[in-house]
């Protein structure tokens, strides 16, 4: 009898066990600042614009939106109001990152990581990204509904549908345009044209998408850059290493083998080349973007120098060994492909200088792929580092990471931005990122619709996470429903069984 009570109490526990919320921890925890007036006082500003900084200046919130920005002598803190006093630190919006994912991939495998990289995102500065790209697009409508509905803390996501592939055999643009309207039925914002995509199917891709209102990047092979233009793409991804057009004897509808493009990206004369000055008249002419990823193509170099030391600290102990073993590969700078890397890298630099000096619209996104070298948010961060590398001023490459991405997004007027009237998402460092880019490192506040959020509990929260194993996988919709079908009725089915065999032992 004492077995069959105890078999029952089991399976009521997990019952119980499968009802409850098995999510992430809840966004309370992280919360550092929550006043429904707040003022961040002397404190310097650089407000997303490109203009040079602003020192000891005083920005006023108030209902999650920024009521004022000025000089300190000029704007008081209202009465009632939480005060923060920004002495040696520096203002800046919320990075607006347009190549992000919220799955690891080091290697050929990619790890779901979805809570994990929300967390590191927001902690990172990141307060809007575009995942540009999943390999679960159920999950990540689902983190998204969790952060707009204030379950889990995260950046403002726009989700982005699964790869558009071409299959073998002829080109199908029916089907291609089905795919892309079934996404969007199911809430996707944009879509991802991947390398193998053909010139009609991209053709039906981007109409349909526009037809709905929407967008697509391309991260282009069988189709050329300019020939993607002329199509009506939206955004181009990574940059001029990925532009097949290049390729000497490229075959129509035909991706070339990525050596093949690198290597003539690697000899390229970016600074008298006519056909990258045609290649940028013709971006520009359709307003086509250029998605910066400098720091994910460093990771090929073999320069680790600026990989960041907490990366193998946030992965899950199963995948640190599978780190360090690409990191020691990735280390050999004797190796030619990495030399070719190297090359590229310094083209892609002067080409990004080149094509914002023409007008075009630059943004930037970490894209945590390639060997796993970088991860969500300190990708972001090291793109900014990058960027001023490569010849931007500080307070532009800011730009480039808010207020262009936001641009794009139609946020422009929300987001991206340190003015008044715009939505409260903007990141307190300490230092001055204007005279040390690096500074953005330092991440001391993470305001996001006017709630601060605090980096360093975000980051503690993550910190052996990226790929862990998530049983709670199985327990989602409609899993979870059909679970819990299950076992109450087996825990009712228990239940009944020993109620009967209890009366029959005491009616003997």
């Amino acid at each position: 009898m004492y077995r069959r009570m105890k078999g029952s109490r089991t399976l009521l526990a997990l019952a119980l066990m499968l009802t409850t919320s098995c999510s992430d921890p809840g966004p309370r925890k992280f919360i550092a600042v929550d006043a429904p007036i707040v003022s961040v006082t002397h404190i310097r500003v650089i407000d997303g614009t490109g203009a040079s900084s602003r020192a000891d200046q005083t920005v006023v919130i108030r209902g999650g939106r920024i009521e004022s920005v000025g000089n300190a002598a000029d704007v008081q803190a209202p009465a009632g109001a939480r005060v923060i006093d920004g002495r040696g630190r520096t203002l800046m919006p919320g990075l607006v990152g347009m190549h992000e994912h919220l799955f690891y991939q080091p290697g050929d495998r990619a790890y779901p990581a979805q809570a994990a990289f929300a967390r590191l995102y927001l902690a990172s500065g990141v307060t809007t990204i575009r995942t540009a790209g999943t390999v679960d697009f159920a999950g990540d409508l689902r983190l998204k509904a969790q952060i707009d509905a204030g379950d889990l803390p995260g950046p403002e996501v726009h989700v982005t549908g699964p790869y558009l592939h071409s299959q073998s055999g002829p080109a199908d643009p029916q089907r291609i345009g089905n795919e892309v309207r079934a996404q969007a039925a199911r809430g996707a914002t944009s879509f991802k044209a991947y390398m193998s995509l053909r010139t009609s199917e991209l053709r039906a891709a981007i109409e349909a998408a526009h037809a709905a209102g929407l967008t697509v990047a391309g991260h282009v092979c069988a189709v050329g850059f300019r020939e993607a233009a002329e199509l009506g793409i939206d955004s181009l991804e990574h940059g001029l290493f990925t532009d097949s057009e290049f390729v000497e004897g490229k075959q129509v509808d035909e991706c070339p083998e990525q050596r093949e493009v690198l290597e003539q990206v690697a000899r390229i004369d970016i600074l008298t080349d006519s056909r990258v000055h045609q290649l940028i008249a013709d971006l520009v002419r359709h307003g086509v973007a250029l998605t910066s990823t400098l720091a994910i193509s460093e990771t090929f170099t073999g320069d680790l120098s600026a990989l960041d030391p907490r990366t193998p600290i946030m992965l899950a102990p199963r995948l640190r060994p599978q780190y360090e073993t690409a990191r020691a590969e990735w280390a050999d700078r004797r190796n030619a492909w990495m030399r070719t890397w190297s090359a590229v890298l310094g083209r892609e630099m002067r080409f990004e200088r080149m094509f914002v000096a023409a007008g075009g619209r630059l943004m930037s996104g970490a894209d945590p792929t390639g060997w796993g070298g970088i991860l969500a948010g300190f990708g972001d961060q090291r793109n900014l580092e990058l960027l001023v590398e490569a010849g931007f001023t500080p307070e532009m490459a800011i730009r480039i990471s808010s207020a262009n991405g936001a641009a794009f997004l139609r946020k422009g007027d929300e987001i991206g931005q340190i003015a008044a009237g715009y939505q409260a998402d903007m990141v307190v460092v300490h230092g001055d990122p204007s005279k040390n880019i690096s500074d953005v490192r330092q991440v001391e506040l993470v305001f996001k619709k006017g709630v601060g959020y605090d980096p360093a509990a975000l980051i503690a929260a993550t910190e052996g996470t990226v790929g862990r194993y998530d049983v709670r996988q199985m327990f989602r919709w409609p899993f979870n429903v059909l679970l819990i079908a299950v076992f109450s009725a087996l825990v009712l089915r228990v239940a009944m069984r020993y109620r009967r065999q209890r009366r029959q032992f005491t009616a003997r």
